[in-house]
This record gives structure tokens, sequence and C-alpha cells, in this order.
């Protein structure tokens, strides 16, 4: 019968970096390597259990608490407790009330909110990532019924951000466009804006009435906390309305819990209340409620100035070893003279790197060596340890 709801359907791609892990998984050979995968691993290639969120939990467990329903926008010392971490305290954004913020399923659940928000609201219906992006944005945006553009960012043969190329292309978009960018660590070529070029942006957006949204997933793995957020500032300090997804899973590591954040920001309290209620909206007929568990224990943490300072350190720690394993890649490849300088791995931040590697090379990699990543070239520090760390250059320096 051809006429079945469902007869005609063909599968659906695999996901390009989730498919990675499940052929790494498949992989017999003892010495394999996974530089596919988007979490934070430690020297023994495990997720950690933070200090902190380990104290919470066990303090969460003792406390007897019910799990009942929270508000459908999240726990408000949660969301309150994210607006202080990303604008500081004192910031005027925080002050005024001028943005309002709510608890989301993980950065991705963020990031669809303000989209959904975006098109079916404010009635936007294009928008523009960046060339690379996470694959997931494009995803997002097309489900949520946007026509997507690209602008372009990687300059592949200079190994750095192709900024005159990006700000042409983002003086060509129509007004109202949603632009999406990634505000540190950008996922996945590791090349950041510096604060001069975000001030140009900036004033692009505000010129051609373009509507930021900035995805912020990293904050802490570049080079610190407020650091990571100044782009952040600069854009608060516009005046410009934006949008802004965060995230915990790999700042707390707290990946199965799902606790990110929307914030959007506006022009007045007045604005920020009205918004609010779109939002709550949004989700309501989407999820209805987020979880507890994990923005318990973001809260627990973030709101107590003794485990925020322990979480802190904990923090850095995790950045320190991405930094390390950056330099002893370089290191290695330049000891074994690979044909290649890859010292431009040393000026990336976060978790990934843009290697510059074909599809073919990738497909090398894996198939002769054990070794597997994206085949854009996008490969995760974090699969790496002292333990591959040269096994894993000699391999690239024998693709290339």
């Amino acid at each position: 019968m051809s006429d079945l709801t469902f007869a005609g359907l063909t599968p659906a791609p695999a996901d390009p970096i989730l498919g990675v892990t499940e052929k790494f998984r498949a992989d017999p050979r003892p010495q394999k390597v996974n530089l596919g995968v988007g979490v934070y691993l430690t020297e023994e290639g495990k997720t950690p259990l933070l200090d902190v969120v380990r104290d919470a939990e066990m303090a969460l467990a003792q406390s007897n608490q019910p799990h009942g329903y929270i508000p459908i926008n999240g726990l408000p010392e949660y969301c309150s407790a994210v607006q202080k971490m990303v604008f500081g305290a004192d910031s005027e954004v925080v002050q005024s009330g001028r943005a309002v913020t709510i608890q989301t399923l993980g950065g991705t659940g963020g990031l669809k909110v303000g989209m959904d928000f975006m098109h079916n609201v404010c009635g936007a219906s294009r928008a523009a990532t960046s060339v690379p992006t996470w694959g997931n944005h494009n995803a997002l945006l097309k489900y949520a019924g946007f026509e997507v553009a690209g602008y372009r960012y990687y300059d592949k043969a200079n190994d750095c951000v192709d900024f005159e190329g990006m700000v042409a292309d983002l003086k060509a978009l129509p007004a109202k466009t949603l632009v999406v960018m990634h505000s540190c660590c950008h996922n996945p070529t590791g090349y950041d804006l510096t604060p001069e070029q975000w001030k140009t942006v900036i004033e692009i957006c505000r010129q051609g009435q373009l509507t930021p949204f900035l995805d912020m997933a990293y904050q802490g793995f570049g080079v610190g906390l407020k650091e990571d957020a100044a782009s952040i500032a600069l854009f608060a300090e516009s005046g410009l309305d934006f949008l802004l997804s965060t995230s915990f899973s790999k700042s707390f590591n707290l990946y199965g819990e799902r606790i990110g954040a929307l914030t959007v920001v506006t022009q007045n309290a007045s604005e920020a209340a009205v918004v609010l209620t779109q939002l709550k909206s949004m989700v309501r007929a989407n999820y209805s409620n987020p979880p507890s568990h994990g923005a318990r224990i973001v809260s627990r943490v973030l709101n107590n100035p003794q485990t925020f300072e322990q979480w802190l350190g904990e923090l850095a720690a995790m950045r320190t070893r991405i930094q390390k394993m950056r330099h002893a890649l370089a290191d290695e490849m330049a000891r074994i003279g690979a044909k290649r300088d890859f010292s431009f791995v040393t000026r990336q931040k976060g978790m990934f790197s843009f290697t510059g590697l074909s599809p073919e090379q990738i497909d090398r990699l894996a198939d002769e060596f054990g070794i597997y990543a994206v085949r854009n070239g996008r490969i995760c520090i974090c699969g790496l340890n002292t333990r591959n760390v040269e096994y894993v250059a000699r391999s690239i320096a024998a693709v290339l």
C-alpha cells in the first residue's frame, strides 16, 4: 500500500560528529584514538566528575527535596546566577533588568527556543552562520523555518580568521537577518575575533539592522571566565538588542543533565518582561518545564563564593590541560619534521582545532591508523594525552 504515511520515508543521514564515535567504538584495534568527540576528557580519557559537582549532589541528596515541577522559565536563583556570571553582577544590563534569562535544555535548547522565538514571534525569516560553523546551527535554523546563508570566517591558506571576507558578507546581509556568532572558542576552528574586530562587527550589525545571536558554549575554556565573555560585554555596552545561548555541559561536565540558558537583551525592563512572556509560551508548547537537578547543582556552586572559587580552580585546570596538549602536538610535529608547521594550533582557543586536513586525509587517519576525527578536519584537543600525542602526530604527518 503506497499511500501509507511513512512508507516513502528514507533514512536521515548520520550525524557527522556522533557517527565518528560509533565508528571508533566499532574499531577492534587496541591502538586507536577518538578526536571527534566533543566532550572534555582527562589525561586518562575519562569525563571527570568535578569536586564541586560531587559535593553539590551530596548536599542535594541530603536535603530530601521533592521532585516537583519548577517554573517554566527555570529556577529563579539559577537564572539570576547565569546573568551575573555572564555580564558581571554590577553590569548595567543586570542592574537595569533589561535582560531576561531562562533555563533551557543545554545550550542547544537555548538556541532552539531563541530561534523559534525570533521566527514565530518576531517574524525573522533569514539567518546567517559562519563558514564553517557547528553543524547543528544550520539544522536548528532550518527546522525553525529560517532561510540560512553563510558568511566567510576561516582563511585556510593563512590559518586565521578571514575578517575581510566576514565583514563584506555581513554588510551584504538583508536587514533583520539573525546572525549566529560564536562569542569565544569558535567551533570548529578555534579562532576568535579580537576586541577591535568585535567592535567592527557590532557597528555592522547596528548599521545593517542585523540581530546578533551569540553562542557561548565554552566560557572559561579559552582564556578565563571574564576574558571569554569580553565580546558579550561589548554587545551589552552597544545598546543593541541581541540573544545569547550559554551552556554548563563543558564547564561543569554536566553533559547528561542538559543544563543551559537563553538570555535576551532588550532596551529596558518593560520590554524584557514582555519577552519573558513570549519565551515562556515557546517553552510551554515545547517541553513545558526544564529539569531541576542540573540547575540546582549549578545554582549551589555559582551562588556560594567559596564553591564558586573552587569551581574556577577546576575550570582553570581543564583549560590548562587543553593548552598543554596544543603545545605538545605542535612540538611533536616540529620534532619529527612534519611537512607542515602545526604551531597554529597553539593560537587557537577552546576544545577544538581546525587542522586543515582534507576529508581524504581524515579517512586515511581512520583506515590506516585508527585515529577518528570529523571529516571537515576538526579535531578535539581533549582526545589527546601524553600517551597518544606522539602517535597522533606521527600519523598526521604520514597523511600530509
